[in-house]
């Protein structure tokens, strides 16, 4: 059986010489194979006597059985190389810093509408929400603003189709007629109705959209009602507010008359600081007022007996202002280079 140990002498050797799985595989044809050296010796067993195709079948097998010992060994050393060169490419290097997990952070306009409630909520004043989709007499007429009004057409929006007097809320106005109504009649029995101090944050909507508008923004509304409730009280809240947020004293306040169908009087609120880059600038920040007394009527309130004040600003707008960004869209485009900024 010299032919056999020499078979088996080049199956070892053809396999070591593999570089590689696919050449591996190529050997094992060569040898295993359907048409292979050691296939065709058993295939040539049916031509000898009992006897001898007993002894040579047995010499055949522990050739076979010797090269499938050699092939395996082989494919084993190829798939721990393999396995040395990924990990020399993997290695990691335990002195390095780790990489972390990345944070999360609140959007810029949620990090200034919680600053406000903060700011608020310091001076006594509740956080009030409400429905985003209104009804026509909560936005608009409760509020003085009565269908065909002229001031209507400063609050084009969004009406729900298919649902009469259904549309998306313009301000949150509609919250302080809610909550007036809730509280007048919590003490509607009352000899004397408790304070209603209250501010209401959150989303609106117009038909309006640019470098400083878009069609859904961001407000903050404030409503003070009770008995003796002045224009000057009006104006410490808001001055004291300012100067609160924007962390400085440096502040020039004025109110300007204007007009809101919902306060009388009413007037616009302008400031400017006396010192940096936008020292001397003004710029508009709110509107206020005292609070209409037909306002106060629908709203559940004696309008005889107890005043009250409201006031609006944009949460957008002062979020700009506080951090110095000068288009409002980068606040929805949802760009995480410029979102980063703003994490802690």
């Amino acid at each position: 059986m010299e032919n056999l140990d020499q078979l088996l002498n080049e199956a070892a050797a053809a396999f070591a010489a593999a570089a590689d799985m696919n050449a591996l595989e190529q050997a094992k044809a060569r040898f295993l194979g359907k048409s292979g050296s050691l296939t065709e010796l058993l295939k040539g067993l049916g031509k000898l006597d009992p006897e001898a195709r007993k002894s040579a079948g047995a010499e055949i097998n522990r050739c076979k059985t010797a090269i499938e010992a050699a092939l395996e060994s082989r494919r084993d050393a190829l798939r721990s190389a393999q396995l040395e060169i990924q990990l020399a490419a993997e290695a990691l290097d335990v002195t390095l810093p780790g990489r972390g997990i990345g944070r999360g952070g609140l959007h810029p306009v949620m990090r200034t509408q919680e600053r406000v409630e903060t700011l608020f909520r310091s001076i006594g004043f509740e956080v009030a929400d409400g429905p985003e989709i209104e009804e026509d007499w909560y936005n608009f007429t409760a509020l003085n603003t009565p269908a065909n009004h002229p001031a209507r057409s400063m609050h084009d929006t969004f009406y729900l189709e298919g649902a009469k007097d259904v549309l998306l809320r313009t301000h949150t106005s509609p919250v302080q007629i809610r909550s007036m109504l809730a509280h007048a009649a919590r003490y509607a029995k009352a000899e004397v109705m408790p304070e209603l101090r209250l501010i209401a944050p959150g989303r609106v909507y117009r038909v309006d959209s640019d470098a400083t508008h878009s069609p859904m923004f961001h407000q903050v509304e404030g409503l003070w009602v009770g008995e003796d409730i002045s224009f000057a009280g009006l104006k410490g809240v808001i001055i004291d507010f300012l100067q609160q947020f924007f962390e400085t004293d440096e502040l020039q306040v004025r109110f300007r008359p204007s007009f809101f169908p919902f306060t009388e009087p009413s007037a616009e609120i302008d400031f400017a600081f006396m010192s940096g880059p936008n020292k001397g600038r003004w710029l508009e920040i709110a509107g206020c007022g005292m609070v209409h007394p037909a306002v106060l009527k629908n709203g559940g309130i004696d309008a005889q007996r107890y005043t009250g004040f409201a006031f609006g600003m944009g949460l957008d707008r002062l979020t700009m202002l506080r951090y110095g960004v000068n288009d409002l869209r980068l606040f929805f485009e949802n760009d995480l280079r410029f979102l980063a900024q703003f994490q802690d």
